[in-house]
């Protein structure tokens, strides 16, 4: 620890004696200086103990001396040392009582003892303890490398937590928790996900601190990772700002964690080359194949019933969306320690995920976020650039090229439809009328029952109604006729006028669906 006042007064070479302020001696002593100014303030910075003969002060003046350590004590001085035997053979009793009123120690130099040996003294406690907290700090290094070698990411905040006094944790890319030390810390952790959030969105490398007087303890968040976006954060929670020792293990632990973090990169890399092996062979029909590649990386996947997930994105925010998408469902799936093949191909991502599993729902969970953040007007933001998601039906490998057409599919239906995410099972559980509000569809609906409405308009009939109600009772005349309040021989009348002047013939089922689709179209206008 650095110097005190009191290791000071102990020292058996400096004779010092305490004249005032015996009860805050553990002060610590940045550095001990000597001046001779009527006020020195200006070149100080706090921590000093301050030196003086009283060359240049009435010493013996109370209301002088009130105002000299008044502003030694404002400036941040922890102590007055007097050389008495200089300019004064004793201490003034008005230095005394000031110093004694203001709370400063005075500390009283005897004539045999130069200031010199002081300053020595306090210069030799303060290399000391440096050479202390560098050593200190080489030997939690030792052990902290020690850990990461033998035990990974957790015996690393083991060790930091302990050389700390305090606790440790270690978040994902999404910010949730990876693991935490002791145990209880993963809790007090999990608090802080939304500080760990607005780190990730600061370039690496970042750090914030959390915390203070009024908070149970002080917490300080660094961002890992060597890229622009910060892979992972370490958070180290103390009682109180950490020393230099405890720096020194923190910045090793940084450095640790950061490289497990981009060595995980890169066998991730590799993994995912493996991934997007699997997927070519699974859509190229080749499901045996792509189990002996997979192997135990992602052979479980196969075993079971898994979705097949698409997403597209444009440039901008939305691009950075999908790999805010590809975090999300790894670190849910690593969590729950699931297996998940995310494959990333230019503007589109493509996943394979086991069915209701946790990566599914993260999915699911980001883009309902997503979708909430869409009805918040944004001029700068198109419809081409947002983010898309497909989700298909449950499927097996047999059935991989199936499952990814309908998740191209779903995902082509949010896209007309101005959703984030839609699921395949959603559209055949569903109706095809919304597929309906197409422009292309409308503009074709327009076309084919202009000339219908044109003759409507005129007065000369109500053709539109009429083939309104007899599509609708599936060419049935007497139940049609009724439902129009008019004799069934009018109605035969008008379907004749329809088909002269469509050109097309009634009777034809194709022409029926046409021209039923035209008027559902039309009717949602």
């Amino acid at each position: 620890m650095p110097p005190t006042l009191a290791s000071l007064v102990n020292h058996s070479a400096l004779k010092l004696t305490v004249r005032a302020g015996e009860d805050r001696l553990d002060v610590p002593v940045r550095w001990a200086h000597v001046s001779e100014l009527a006020d020195p303030v200006p070149y100080m910075e706090g921590g000093e103990l301050l030196l003086i003969t009283a060359l240049k002060l009435d010493a013996e003046d109370p209301e002088a001396m009130l105002r000299y350590v008044r502003r030694l004590a404002g400036a941040g001085v922890v102590g007055l040392g007097f050389a008495v035997g200089v300019n004064y053979e004793q201490t003034p009793q008005a230095l005394v009582d000031a110093c004694a009123q203001e709370g400063l120690p005075l500390l009283e130099v005897p004539r045999r003892t130069p200031f010199l040996a002081i300053s020595k003294a306090v210069s030799a406690a303060i290399a000391a303890d440096q050479y202390r907290a560098v050593t200190a700090g080489f030997a939690a290094q030792r052990e902290l490398t020690k850990q990461a070698l033998n035990t990974g990411p957790e015996g690393v905040l083991t060790a930091l937590a302990a050389q700390v006094d305090g606790w440790a944790a270690l978040y994902d890319a999404s910010g949730s928790v990876v693991a935490a030390a002791p145990e209880w810390a993963g809790r007090r952790a999990a608090r802080l996900t939304a500080e760990v959030e607005r780190l990730r969105e600061r370039a690496a490398p970042a750090s914030s601190v959390v915390g203070g007087p009024e908070h149970e303890d002080r917490v300080e968040l660094h961002s890992l990772g060597t890229g622009r976006r910060p892979r992972a954060a370490l958070a180290v929670g103390t009682a109180a700002a950490l020393g230099t020792a405890e720096r020194y293990a923190v910045h090793s632990a940084i450095a640790l964690l950061t490289l497990t973090t981009e060595r995980s990169r890169s066998l991730h890399a590799a993994e995912q080359r493996v991934g997007t092996a699997v997927l070519r062979m699974l859509l190229a029909g080749q499901p045996d194949h792509a189990r002996a590649v997979a192997g135990d990386l992602y052979g479980g996947l196969l075993d079971a019933p898994f979705r097949m997930i698409v997403a597209e994105a444009g440039s901008g925010p939305a691009g950075e969306a999908l790999s805010e998408l590809a975090e999300t469902v790894e670190s849910a799936a690593a969590r729950s320690g699931e297996a998940v093949l995310v494959v990333p191909e230019g503007e589109r991502l493509v996943v394979l995920a086991g069915d209701e599993g946790t990566a599914v729902a993260a999915c699911a969970a980001y883009a309902t976020a997503r979708e909430a953040e869409r009805a918040v007007p944004d001029q700068g933001r198109t419809d081409e650039d947002e983010l898309v998601v497909g989700l298909s039906a449950p499927s097996g490998p047999i059935a991989a090229a199936a499952a990814y057409k309908q998740a191209e599919q779903a995902l082509s239906v949010a896209r007309r439809r101005g959703r984030v995410f839609v699921e395949h099972e959603q559209l055949a559980a569903g109706s095809v009328l919304p597929l309906l509000a197409d422009d292309a569809v409308r503009a074709f609906a327009d076309g084919l029952l202009r000339a219908l409405y044109e003759h409507d308009a005129t007065g000369r009939g109500d053709l539109v109604a009429s083939l309104r109600a007899w599509l609708s009772r599936h060419g049935q005349w007497d139940a049609a006729a009724a439902d129009l309040g008019v004799h069934r021989h009018t109605l035969r009348y008008r379907m004749r006028r329809v088909e002269e002047i469509l050109g097309r013939s009634l009777d034809d089922p194709d022409v029926r669906m046409e021209l039923w689709l035209a008027l559902k179209a039309t009717a949602t206008d």
